[in-house]
């Protein structure tokens, strides 16, 4: 499936630099060059600092950009990405970052979706001295990981993005306190990629899980991003004898042409008690 897309030229639409992580995964993995688009404003889009809300969803919003990418390119294949933050799934209280990628392939007609998932880096404070504003910024990798400041609340329109070093940081305080009606200033986590190293961390997964799908080909047809899709569960317990929430085989699926195949995932006959809901409650 590599060989398919030897120098081949990928379209890549991105304002924040994203490119610095993604294309050297596709370029080695692939053999195709990628190729950085500008000219459109993907904050447009929905911007992380909801000056401008994202209408769809985030894969929706993906294919968007892929697509403009590629009409300015004029090229047939195309690349893009998105992410969203929201708390984790378990506990719902940890910040959470989900990065996707869609590479299309208008020749063949062709989509595959490359995700990751994991922790994020995105806090928020609202200080009313510059002390408190000072201790959140140390505490949480400034000027690394860089800042948004508002006067007032998180709702404030009037927002300073990218703040990057202490000085810039003084000066933008000092700009959004002055501003305040309340005499405070609410500052958050830049979450655009070239602010936010953990987030360029995730998109570089999910970069390497976007290439790993490409290179998994269909039985059937021949097309990319034949993956697991779900899990049948039921392995026993060791123990006791009754079936378990382990999986005994993976289906597998082709986006493009439905085929599907379960396979078996492991030769054990049973599974330790510690995984058994009855032995271990």
């Amino acid at each position: 499936m590599a060989m398919r897309y030897q120098q081949q030229t990928v379209s890549f639409l991105t304002m924040h630099g994203k490119e610095r992580v993604i294309a050297p995964v596709l370029e080695q993995a692939l053999g195709c060059r990628v190729f950085w688009v500008g000219g459109f404003d993907t904050d447009t889009l929905g911007s992380f600092s909801r000056e401008t809300p994202r209408l769809t969803s985030a894969l929706a919003t993906c294919r968007r950009k892929a697509e403009v990418g590629m009409g300015l390119a004029c090229t047939s294949l195309g690349l893009a990405s998105e992410g969203t933050f929201n708390n984790d799934p378990w506990s719902g209280l940890l910040p959470w970052n989900v990065e996707i990628l869609v590479f299309i392939d208008h020749t063949h007609g062709w989509e595959v979706v490359g995700t990751a998932q994991g922790p994020a880096h995105n806090h928020q404070i609202t200080a009313n001295d510059w002390p408190s504003l000072l201790s959140f910024a140390h505490q949480h990798g400034f000027p690394a990981h860089q800042l948004c400041l508002r006067p007032d609340n998180a709702h404030d329109q009037r927002v300073i993005k990218g703040v990057d070093s202490w000085e810039a940081l003084a000066h933008a305080f000092q700009i959004c306190h002055g501003l305040s009606a309340q005499r405070q200033v609410h500052a958050e986590s830049e979450l655009r990629a070239f602010g936010n190293p953990t987030r360029m961390a995730m998109i570089e997964r999910a970069a390497h899980d976007l290439v790993q799908k490409i290179n998994q080909a269909c039985p059937a047809c021949d097309g990319p991003g034949y993956q697991v899709v779900s899990h049948r569960s039921g392995l026993p317990c060791a123990a006791c004898g009754r079936p378990t929430r382990m999986a005994t085989h993976a289906l597998w699926r082709c986006a493009h042409c439905q085929h599907c195949q379960e396979v078996v995932l492991a030769q054990a006959r049973s599974t330790d008690p510690s995984r058994c809901d009855h032995c271990n409650p």
